[in-house]
């Protein structure tokens, strides 16, 4: 019984407890981020007041334009390259205009790590949700287009529950057991959505694609989620995405395919991107692979300038010299710079980081240690490349004399005719037809 009393704690005010707690954690913070000197009494009052400041109900997270200035926020590479980047991306279009088609493209060429039009592509993990399919027709349609060469990157899958039934909790536990997924494919939006009584606000879209894009944000990939254009015409093709502005509002960016006319077997691309140039890309379907080509790119007018800054240390860190680090002087000092002071350049490459990687591919980073702080740069020698030799886009070369596509002709089971021998109204029916 004596022990029991000498094990037991004292009963303490709950004021005296709350307020030994708060002065516990403000000095385990002091302990964390100051652990090289000392703190003063005056300082451990700075933190306290800092620590009541932040719990109130009535603070405001903010930072000052210099304190902005100071971070350096990592550089995030394009999964292909001028085309698609990391975020929450809509690929809108018309129903049959080859979306799927377009779509199943990207897919293969990130889980492949082929390179896309001529553009570098980084190899990743890829989850195709084609909620609109069934497998059946996924494998018809990827063996059309890529014959029997296959990647073990690629899973489908043709249910998921809604966005308000848990799919964030099963997208979550595919990246949990591929933790290098890269790219997740929703095709379509409006599979996964919920709506009260099937009406539509510009809040209700914006939340929707707002809980997406936290999930993208959190796992850095790439969400492309497949939606419908509207019937209306508009001068702006991105106005005629389906639903309210809230959609494109909460978005990182979209897609826009459309055609000239339906039987057309050209097709444009329009893109829009808060990390990438606005772009118009022109494409022609291959009638043997049924594959969007590349036939021309129309790229935004405005270039960035030159930055001799960024050159110059291009010229420091590269392939053959992939590693440096020392102070910001040292550094002014290597590159014979004597016309930037060392803050100046600290500012200067903390804004740049992502320019750095993009154009060079030197990664970047701004710390400090004991000794102060140090500047580090890093050439990323594993990022993918597209040689003069390399074919761009694959060839399907048919095996066994397949009948259902060959070489030389592809033959619709239907008529059996061959593509050429076909009208134009069968040629449009078996290009597009399920897609």
């Amino acid at each position: 019984m004596q022990t029991e009393k000498e094990m037991t704690a004292p009963d303490v005010p709950i004021g005296v407890s709350a307020e030994q707690s708060n002065q516990n954690l403000i000095l385990d913070i002091i302990a964390q981020n100051q652990r090289y000197f000392n703190p003063s009494a005056e300082e451990i009052f700075e933190a306290q007041m800092q620590y009541e400041r932040e719990n109130s109900p009535s603070y405001m997270e903010t930072i000052s334009m210099p304190e902005l200035y100071e971070m350096v926020y990592p550089a995030k590479p394009p999964i292909i390259d001028g085309f698609l980047y990391n975020g929450t991306y809509l690929f809108v279009g018309s129903p049959k205009v080859g979306k799927s088609f377009m779509t199943a493209k990207i897919a293969y060429h990130v889980s492949s790590g082929k390179p896309m039009w001529n553009n570098a592509v980084r190899k990743g993990m890829v989850l195709y949700l084609a909620l609109e399919d069934d497998y059946r027709r996924l494998q018809e349609m990827f063996y059309r287009m890529f014959g029997t060469e296959t990647t073990s990157n690629l899973f489908f899958s043709v249910a998921s529950n809604s966005l308000n039934g848990g799919l964030i909790g099963q997208l979550d536990g595919f990246i949990n057991e591929h933790h290098n997924t890269s790219l997740i494919i929703i095709d379509t939006l409006q599979k996964i959505r919920e709506t009260a009584g099937d009406t539509y606000s510009y809040s209700h879209d914006y939340d929707i694609i707002a809980q997406l894009k936290a999930f993208s944000d959190k796992n850095s990939i790439c969400l492309l989620l497949v939606h419908h254009t509207r019937k209306q015409k508009a001068d702006d093709n991105f106005d005629t995405i389906s639903g309210t502005n809230g959609l494109l509002g909460a978005a990182d960016g979209a897609f826009v395919m459309y055609k000239s006319k339906r039987t057309d077997t050209g097709a444009t691309i329009e893109i829009s991107g808060r990390d990438q140039p606005d772009r118009k890309i022109l494409l022609k379907r291959n009638t043997e692979t049924l594959c969007w080509d590349l036939d021309k790119i129309i790229d935004d007018k405005f270039k960035a300038p030159p930055e001799p800054l960024l050159e110059k240390i291009a010229g420091l860190v590269n392939e053959y010299n992939p590693t440096w680090q020392g102070t910001a002087t040292e550094l002014l000092n290597k590159l014979e710079i004597d016309d930037i002071k060392p803050n100046t350049l600290s500012l200067k490459l903390n804004v740049n980081v992502g320019r750095l990687y993009s154009e060079y591919y030197i990664w970047y980073t701004n710390k400090r240690n004991h000794n102060g702080r140090f500047i580090m740069f890093q050439y990323d020698i594993e990022h993918p490349v597209v040689s003069k030799t390399e074919t761009s886009e694959y060839q399907y070369t048919p095996i066994n004399n397949d009948s259902m596509i060959t070489g030389e002709m592809t033959v619709c089971s239907e008529s059996e005719k061959s593509f050429n021998d076909m009208t134009d109204a069968e040629k449009e029916n078996f290009l597009f037809t399920s897609y």
